[in-house]
């Protein structure tokens, strides 16, 4: 038997919420279910790197900061492209 033990994530809620949203409007966002949003911001389902990094976008943020690997909130710049 594998027990599968997740993190929550509490950054994802207070992002929302500081920015007046709910979980339906993310879940839209997102392209999903309230109820498959509510379980990752409980932290019941490990959320996929495809949804932190429209959720950093969409806060303006890096996804390193909703993880809580950072106090930093501001998004890192992206760096251009060399030419070939």
């Amino acid at each position: 038997m594998v027990l599968y033990v997740f993190k929550k994530i509490k950054r994802l809620k207070d992002l929302r919420e500081d920015h007046d949203q709910k979980q339906y409007a993310i879940a839209e966002l997102l392209k999903i279910t309230r109820q498959q949003y509510s379980l990752y911001e409980t932290g019941k389902r490990e959320i996929p790197v495809r949804y932190l990094s429209i959720l950093a976008r969409f806060y303006n943020t890096s996804i390193d900061y909703i993880l809580e690997l950072t106090d930093d909130m501001k998004p890192y710049k992206r760096k251009n492209k060399l030419s070939a």
